[in-house]
C-alpha cells in the first residue's frame, strides 16, 4: 500500500509541477498578484509529495519488499541496513527521484527564504524551476518509473553493487546531486532575470548564495567520491580522470567561476552577461554529466544505466534548457548593459582572469572526455584519453590559477597599483620561494613537481592569511586582530576556502612527486623495506562477512620502535557475483602507509602493493576547508538581509 501510495505522489507531484509552472509565469508576465502567489504553495506541496515519495521508496529498500522490481535489482535480505538506504539512490530509476525530489527542494527554498525577492522575480524563479520538475518527473514516470512491480516477487534480491556498498559512496551521490540540481536554481535565476528584463546588482546579490551552496555540496560530494576511490578500489590513486569523475569536476568549475564572477555584477554591476551565460553553462554541465551517468555511451565504474534510448531523451531536454536559454540570452542582451568601468589592474581584471582560466580549463576537461566518443563517431576510430592528457592540459591552469589568486585577492576595487599588491605580499612570495628551494635541494633524483607545488600551496595558504591580515587596518598587534576578529564572515570565509585550495595542491604535488610504490611477491614471514618502513606478510585468512566472504591479510608494519598490523581484503558478493578489493591503510599527518593484498602465487605466497604516501591526509583536509570556507560564507548576514529589491539597482556592500 505504501509503494502504490509513494507511485501516486509522484504521479500528483507531477500534475503539481505543472501549476507550478503555468500559473506563476503567466501571472508574473500579465502583473496579476494572485496567480504569482500560487507559485509558493505549489513548490512547497511538489517538494513534500515528492518527499513523501523518496520515503516511501527507501520504505520498500528497508523492509526488503521484493515485489518492487528496483529493490529486487539492488537488494538483499543480508545487506546492513546502511546499505539497504543507499540502494534506494544507488541506481538509475532511485537516483533520478532524488534528482526531482532536491529539484523541489530549491524550489521550496526559493519560497521560504526569497521573501526579499521582487514577486515577480520570485514567481519567474519558481516557474522555470517547475518547467525543469516537468521535464524530468515525465522522464522518471515514463521510462524510469522507480515503482515497477513484479507481478511473483522472488525470495530475494540480487543486491546492491559491491562496488556502492562502502559508507563513503553511500552519501556521496547525494552531495553530488545537492550540486548538481543546486546549480538550477542559478539557471532559474538566470531565466527569470532575463524574462525580468533587469540584470543589476541586486541580482547579483540573490544569485550569489545559491551558487555557493551548489558549489559547496558539489565540493563535498567529489571530496568523498575521491576518498572512496582512494581505499575502496585499492589502486592507489585519488583520482583518474574517469569520464563521470569529469562529470561533477566540469560543472565545479564552472559554478566556481559564476560564483566569483556574480560578485563583479554585485559590487561594480559589471560582466552580467557573462554571470547570466555562466549560469546557463553550469546548468548545461549538470546536464552533460546526467547524461553520461545515464545513457551508456562512455563506459564507466560509476555509471548508473546503460540505456542510449534514455541518453536521447536527456540531449533533447539539453537541447530545449540549454539551446531555448541562449536564444532567450541572445534576445535579451541588450538589458545586460555594463555599468562599472575598471581599469587593467584591478580586482575585476583578476577576477575575469580567474573566470577566463576556469571556463577554458572546464572546456580542456569537457573536450578530453567526450574526444573518444567523437573519434568514434566521426572516424570510427576508438581512442583513449586517460590521466596523462589531462595531467599535462589542466595543470598549467592550476598554475596559473594559484600564481593569481593572492593577488587578485588583495588588490582592491577599480583601479591598482601592482607595486603596492607587491609589497603587500612580498614576505609571501619570500617564505613559498625559500620553501619550494629548500625542498629542490633535498630532494634527489625527483622532479620538480613537488616543491613546486609546495611553493604553489604555500604561496595561496600564505596568500589568504595576508589578505585578512591587511584587512585588520593599521593599528598594534591586539587591535588588528581583534578587527579581524570582526571582518565579515565572507571575508573569512573566502580566506579559508582558498587556503584550503592551497593545502590541497600541496598535497596533490606531494603524493604524485614524493610517493614510494613497491609490487611484489611476499612470502609468509618475510620482511621487506618500502620507504623506511619494514613490512611482514604474516598470514592470509578465510572471513565471513554480513553478505560476502573476505581473503583477509595480516602484515605487519615496523617503523622504528612503532609496530603496527594492517588488514588488506580482498572480498567477494555471491549475490552480485563480484569481487572488490580493500586496501588496509596507516592513516598518519605527515603520510599514509597504504597495503594491497593481490593475488595468491605458488608456495603460499601473496602479491604485495605498498605505498608510501606523503600528505596524503592534507588532500582531504584541503577539500574539507574549501567547503567550510563556503559554510562560513553563507552565514554571512549579508545575505540574509534585503538586497534592495525595491529599488532599480542595489548599493554595493562592504568590500569582499
Amino acid at each position: 500500500m505504501i509503494t502504490e501510495l509513494g507511485h501516486f505522489a509522484v504521479c500528483l507531484a507531477l500534475a503539481v509541477a505543472l501549476v507550478q509552472t503555468i500559473v506563476p509565469l503567466i501571472g508574473a508576465h500579465k502583473g496579476w498578484s494572485g496567480w504569482m502567489a500560487v507559485a509558493d504553495p505549489a513548490a512547497v506541496t511538489q517538494f513534500l509529495l515528492l518527499g513523501f515519495s523518496f520515503a516511501a521508496l527507501m520504505h520498500a529498500f528497508i523492509t526488503s519488499d521484493f515485489s518492487v522490481e528496483l529493490v529486487v535489482s539492488n537488494s538483499h535480505t543480508l545487506k546492513p541496513l546502511i546499505y539497504k538506504i543507499a540502494g534506494t539512490w544507488g541506481n538509475h530509476e532511485g537516483s533520478l527521484l532524488l534528482w526531482v525530489l532536491i529539484l523541489a527542494f530549491f524550489a521550496a527554498c526559493a519560497s521560504w527564504f526569497g521573501g526579499n525577492l521582487p514577486p515577480s522575480l520570485k514567481a519567474r524563479v519558481i516557474g522555470v524551476q517547475g518547467l525543469i520538475g516537468v521535464a524530468f518527473l515525465t522522464f522518471m514516470i515514463f521510462t524510469s518509473n522507480p515503482f515497477e512491480r513484479f507481478e511473483i516477487p522472488p525470495m530475494d534480491g540480487r543486491d546492491l553493487n559491491p562496488l556502492l556498498q562502502d559508507p563513503g559512496l553511500a552519501f556521496h551521490p547525494p552531495f553530488l546531486y545537492l550540486g548538481y540540481v543546486g546549480l538550477s536554481i542559478t539557471y532559474s535565476f538566470a531565466i527569470a532575470a532575463l524574462l525580468e528584463g533587469r540584470v543589476d546588482a541586486a541580482w547579483g546579490r540573490w544569485v550569489r548564495p545559491w551558487t555557493l551552496a551548489a558549489w559547496v555540496s558539489l565540493t563535498i560530494g567529489i571530496g568523498l567520491g575521491s576518498w572512496w576511490a582512494y581505499y575502496e578500489l585499492g589502486w592507489g590513486g585519488f583520482w583518474f580522470w574517469d569520464p563521470v569523475e569529469n562529470a561533477s569536476f566540469m560543472p565545479w568549475l564552472i559554478s566556481a567561476a559564476l560564483l566569483h564572477s556574480a560578485i563583479v555584477v554585485e559590487k561594480r554591476e559589471a560582466l552580467k552577461a557573462w554571470t547570466v551565460l555562466l549560469a546557463i553553462i553550469a546548468f548545461g554541465f549538470s546536464l552533460i554529466g546526467t547524461f553520461i551517468v545515464r545513457s551508456g555511451v562512455i563506459t564507466s565504474v560509476h555509471a548508473f544505466a546503460n540505456d542510449p534510448e534514455r541518453g536521447i531523451y536527456i540531449l533533447a531536454l539539453f537541447a530545449f534548457f540549454v539551446g531555448g536559454a541562449l536564444m532567450l540570452y541572445a534576445a535579451r542582451a541588450g538589458i545586460m548593459e555594463a555599468k562599472g568601468v575598471f581599469s587593467s589592474v584591478s580586482r575585476e581584471s583578476a577576477l575575469v582572469l580567474n573566470n577566463v582560466l576556469l571556463a577554458v580549463a572546464s572546456f580542456v576537461v569537457f573536450i578530453g572526455t567526450i574526444w573518444p566518443l567523437i573519434s568514434e563517431l566521426v572516424w570510427g576510430r576508438t581512442v583513449s584519453v586517460g590521466p596523462p592528457f589531462f595531467n599535462a592540459a589542466f595543470t598549467p591552469f592550476v598554475v596559473a590559477l594559484a600564481v593569481i589568486l593572492p593577488f587578485g585577492a588583495i588588490l582592491p576595487w577599480k583601479r591598482a597599483k601592482a607595486d603596492r599588491a607587491f609589497v603587500s605580499l612580498r614576505v609571501v612570495l619570500f617564505l613559498s620561494v625559500a620553501a619550494g628551494a629548500l625542498a629542490f635541494a633535498l630532494q634527489s633524483g625527483r622532479s620538480a613537481l613537488g616543491p613546486v607545488g609546495l611553493a604553489l600551496g604555500l604561496w595561496v595558504i600564505l596568500g589568504a592569511v595576508a589578505d585578512l591580515w591587511q584587512r585588520s587596518g593599521r593599528g598594534n598587534l591586539l587591535s588588528r586582530l581583534d578587527r579581524m576578529r570582526r571582518l565579515p564572515r565572507a571575508d573569512w570565509g573566502k580566506a579559508v576556502s582558498h587556503g584550503g585550495l592551497g593545502v590541497t595542491i600541496l598535497s596533490v604535488a606531494a603524493m604524485l612527486s614524493w610517493q614510494v610504490e613497491d609490487i611484489r611477491v611476499a612470502q609468509l614471514n618475510e620482511p621487506f623495506d618500502v620507504g623506511g618502513y619494514q613490512i611482514t606478510l604474516k598470514q592470509v585468512t578465510e572471513e565471513q562477512g554480513p553478505n560476502y566472504r573476505s581473503t583477509m591479510g595480516w602484515l605487519e608494519v615496523v617503523d622504528g620502535n612503532r609496530r603496527f598490523a594492517l588488514n588488506p581484503e580482498r572480498r567477494f558478493y555471491p549475490a552480485a557475483g563480484m569481487p572488490t578489493t580493500e586496501a588496509g591503510i596507516d592513516y598518519g599527518f605527515m603520510r599514509d602507509v597504504y597495503l594491497v593484498l593481490g593475488d595468491p602465487q605458488a608456495n603460499g605466497a601473496w602479491t604485495v602493493r605498498s605505498y608510501v604516501k606523503p600528505l596524503a591526509n592534507w588532500l582531504w583536509a584541503g577539500i574539507l576547508l574549501m567547503s567550510f570556507g563556503g559554510l562560513i560564507s553563507l552565514t554571512d548576514r549579508r545575505y540574509r538581509v534585503a538586497a534592495g529589491a525595491g529599488r532599480e539597482a542595489a548599493k554595493p556592500v562592504a568590500a569582499e
